[in-house]
This record gives C-alpha cells, structure tokens and sequence, in this order.
C-alpha cells in the first residue's frame, strides 16, 4: 500500500493514552481553580498572606515535587 491507498485515521484514534490522560488532568485542574476562588489567609511565621486557595495550594505542591526531587537526587 502507498500513502495515497492507506486508511486514514480519525482524530480520536490517533490520540495517544498519554494524551488523553494529559487532557484529563488539564480539565479537573481548571475545575478545581474555579471551585477554589476563595481567598483565604494564610499565616507563616510573623506573615500573614491572602491569596486564592488554588494558589496556595499549588506553590505547596510545587514545594513538595522539589523536596521530592532534591531527596531523589541525593540517595544516588
């Protein structure tokens, strides 16, 4: 078969699990941002900081993947 005879393939068909998973998270994050607009304060120390809940919660995430990675890199 040549280029031209081949079957083409739908869209969805050539979405990878990857991809589809990707997109799974993509749209429970954006859910997740708008169910968690409300700012809330949050005391560190002698600091006190207002933000949206989604934000914190992300700086705290991101805070753990680099913890994660530092205690990673440093068994090896």
């Amino acid at each position: 078969m040549t280029d031209q005879t081949a079957p083409k393939k739908s869209l969805l068909s050539r979405i990878t699990l990857n991809q589809w998973l990707a997109l799974v998270v993509t749209v429970l994050a954006v859910v997740f941002i708008f169910a968690n607009r409300d700012r809330v304060d949050i005391e560190f120390l002698l600091v006190t900081v207002t933000s949206p809940m989604w934000l914190i919660l992300l700086i705290m995430f991101l805070a753990g993947m680099v913890a994660g990675w530092l205690f990673r890199r440093s068994r090896r």
